[in-house]
């Protein structure tokens, strides 16, 4: 189609174009997972960082002003979800809100669709409408600790790909179809796993957020993913291996490498 062949053509434009050491210098500070990446998933992760700057939107909310720095280091963390997958960056994200730190916003729903009256805390949410919104504080949190299993911005860009095929439901698009029935029979059984920890009270290195529902299951586990990965591997192989395969990415590895 036409509009795919300038759509590559314009990001093949924004890979090329030269990536400031400034920036390097802030992924340095700010994103420490970045050095536990390979010479070539560096290089790509630049690449994919020009792009998401060049396609994606930012506005600062409750009084914060946008710098590059809050830009290139959300821009990273939401890039490393995509190394590797030759995909379209977040087509269902159009714009970006950074708030300061953690926001008030209207309850969404309770237990049984029962709406919930007055406001809750939140750290960043996912919309279907084109909008992720962030909390500024939470996001250099959640980067600045590379094994401890929490990045907000890498939960809510979950929520993004999650939501690419209108759903929320936990299935992001796979690559083929036959992947469909493991990835959903063992997202299910680990998440009725979590669910039964949850209940119990027993420890799990999957935060029990995830026990919310499937969507919020996918999410967290992605968190886990690149954050506790030799554990999930030890503790859940055949989930770490649905979500090596769809990533196409092996964070156990790369922590070992380093």
């Amino acid at each position: 189609m036409i509009f795919d062949y300038f759509d590559k053509r314009r990001r093949e434009k924004l890979r090329a174009q030269p990536f400031p050491d400034a920036w390097r210098s802030l992924l340095a500070r700010n994103v420490p997972y970045t050095k536990l990446l390979g010479d070539d998933e560096q290089k790509e992760l630049e690449g994919l960082i020009q792009v998401f700057l060049g396609e994606k939107s930012f506005e600062g909310c409750g009084g914060l002003e946008l710098t590059d720095e809050i830009r290139v280091t959300i821009a990273a963390q939401a890039a490393l979800l995509l190394l590797g997958r030759d995909v379209e960056p977040y087509p269902g994200i159009d714009v970006i809100l950074v708030y300061p730190s953690a926001y008030r916003a209207p309850a969404l729903q309770g237990e049984g669709g029962v709406v919930i009256e007055g406001e809750q805390a939140r750290l960043g949410e996912a919309s279907t409408r084109g909008i992720l919104v962030l909390s500024w504080d939470d996001v250099l949190k959640g980067a600045a600790d590379v094994r401890d299993g929490h990045n907000v911005v890498i939960h809510e860009f979950a929520h993004a790909l999650d939501h690419e095929d209108g759903e929320s439901d936990g299935a992001p698009p796979l690559s083929r179809r036959a992947n469909y029935a493991p990835w959903a029979r063992v997202l299910s059984t680990e998440y009725d796993k979590l669910v039964d920890a949850d209940e119990r009270r027993k420890k799990t290195i999957i935060d029990k957020y995830g026990a919310t529902n499937p969507a919020e299951f996918f999410a967290v586990v992605t968190e886990t993913f690149f954050e506790k990965p030799v554990q999930m591997r030890d503790k859940h192989p055949e989930l770490y291996e649905q979500l090596k395969a769809y990533y196409r990415q092996d964070p156990a590895s790369r922590l070992g490498r380093r």
